[in-house]
């Protein structure tokens, strides 16, 4: 019989009897780690967060924080977690265990008031903590640890620590002040640190899972051709990779499902290339992942990272869910769009690549048949130089956008050559502003071209009124987006 395992604190345990459906977090907190908490169930607060040992970037593994609340603990499998009990040091023989140099800071500056949500700001901020090129950040400055050093930025601390780290946990107390202290005040790792050590290693190898009780299954094939083989048996089906949609559904909605699909650890959707022609990203890469390993080298891609979502969410997310989904509102469709992206799109007979401008056909619907997968998404090179991404949002960070607009233009001696501009929130698609497009190919870089075209703008797509915005001032961001990216970057056009 089958038997799968998840390590917690360096201690095997069986996920059954747990439910295909019970997530990270009611598996770890019926087995008494309750330092792992609930405040939403949609991975907007980081009461939940743990840390997971995934494949590094600059070395073997990094220590990933995620939503315990959104993933399936199936989806686990053979994988390893700590929780923030588990990054205390063991104490000899009747001696307390001693604190974590990220718990210690966090008590000596006053960063827990209540303690609800100090365990998910501890695992995200020791996530943080042990990223490997944290220390190599240009304001991180050898022995600066008390966080008042004036170099440091309001996002960046002395010590490299990134601010964003943290942008998916929530303070009910509004203790910011002193978190961020902290945050500022930790050193690098010890030599002796075991979760340092612990870097060095390659994290545990995926496992092929097939895990059923009462009569629902949670599979996770070991390769693509094993998936698009399931996927047509089983057309009905739920496919997930960071399950940050999916678990949302679950938790809100009491959405079950009879059979769900995990992609996001076969080989062949984990792949980044960088070729002549383009850049090939794999639809299962998470979205810290591809911005760590592009390295800025897509702008646009570059500008979208940060307001998408919060850290833990991008820790899980990926290109290919984002898409799958068809929402409206997605952030990244709009930069996709405007970067001219296709999708190699594959089932058990073979590939094909579609532009993303034709994928979408409805609300949520696209040109995906049953049982296929988005293996990658394909980037065209050279890249068009003046770009820009607007999200319009109740919150500077974390939050849905209200519209969304991404611009690509190849601007030549004064004249707009080439514009592509890509929207959210808009329609019932995501969409390309063919229209403003026009209105600017061919036409000169100037203050009365961009007012005519952002006229045009403003009349693109079939905006609607609802909770987070009207369809007046949807439109009226559409064409302020325009004005506002012309007056940003008319400076550097002309320079």
């Amino acid at each position: 019989m089958y038997m799968a395992i998840i390590t917690v604190n360096g201690n095997e345990a069986p996920i059954s009897p747990a439910a295909p459906h019970t997530t990270v977090l009611d598996f770890l907190r019926e087995r008494g780690l309750t330092g792992t908490k609930e405040g939403c169930a949609e991975g907007e607060c980081g009461a939940c967060a743990v840390l997971v040992a995934r494949p590094g970037v600059n070395k073997p593994t990094d220590w990933v924080a995620v939503n315990a609340c959104l993933v399936p603990v199936a989806a686990l499998d053979g994988q390893e977690v700590i929780t923030s009990e588990g990054l205390a040091t063991a104490g000899a023989s009747g001696e307390p265990a001693a604190l974590h140099p990220v718990q210690e800071e966090m008590a000596v500056r006053g960063g827990s008031q209540c303690g609800y949500c100090t365990p998910g700001f501890i695992c995200s901020m020791a996530s943080e903590y042990y990223r490997p090129d944290r220390c190599a950040h240009p304001k991180a400055e050898a022995g600066a640890a008390d966080g008042t050093d004036a170099d440091s930025d309001s996002e960046h601390g002395p010590n490299g620590f990134d601010l964003h780290a943290l942008s998916g946990n929530l303070c009910r107390c509004t203790g910011y002040r002193p978190i961020r202290d902290a945050a500022f005040a930790v050193g690098a790792p010890a030599e002796n640190d075991p979760l340092a050590q612990r870097r060095e290693q390659s994290p545990p190898a995926p496992v092929a899972t097939a895990y059923t009780r009462d009569d629902r299954a949670f599979l996770r094939p070991g390769t693509l051709s094993d998936a698009l083989r399931l996927l047509r048996e089983r057309p009905d089906a739920v496919v997930v990779a960071g399950s940050t949609d999916w678990g949302v559904e679950v938790n809100i909605r009491s959405r079950r499902a009879d059979c769900v699909v995990a992609v996001d650890r076969l080989p062949e959707l984990r792949e980044l290339r960088v070729e002549s022609d383009r850049v090939e990203i794999g639809a299962a890469l998470t979205l810290t992942e591809i911005e760590r390993r592009l390295d800025g080298s897509v702008p646009l891609l570059a500008e979208l990272f940060p307001q998408f979502a919060s850290r833990l969410i991008r820790n899980s997310a990926t290109l290919g869910g984002n898409l799958g989904t068809g929402s409206p509102i997605g952030d990244s469709p709009p930069v996709l769009l405007a970067l001219e992206a296709s999708l190699v799109l594959a089932d058990a007979d073979g590939e094909r690549e579609v532009p993303l401008r034709d994928y979408f056909t409805d609300y949520r619907q696209s040109v995906r048949r049953p049982g296929e997968l988005i293996r990658a998404v394909r980037v065209p090179l050279p890249l068009s130089p003046v770009t820009a991404f607007h999200k319009i949002a109740k919150r500077r960070f974390d939050d849905i956008s209200s519209v969304a607009v991404a611009f690509a233009l190849d601007i030549e001696d004064g004249t707009v050559r080439k514009a592509r501009i890509g929207l959210g929130g808009v329609a019932a698609t995501p969409i390309r502003a063919l229209a403003a497009e026009a209105a600017l190919e061919g036409e000169p870089w100037t203050a009365e071209t961009v007012e005519a075209a952002a006229r045009v703008l403003r009349a693109q797509g079939t905006p609607m009124d609802d909770h987070r915005a009207s369809a007046g001032y949807r439109s009226a961001m559409l064409g302020q987006s325009l004005l506002k990216m012309y007056a940003r970057t008319t400076e550097a056009v002309s320079s």
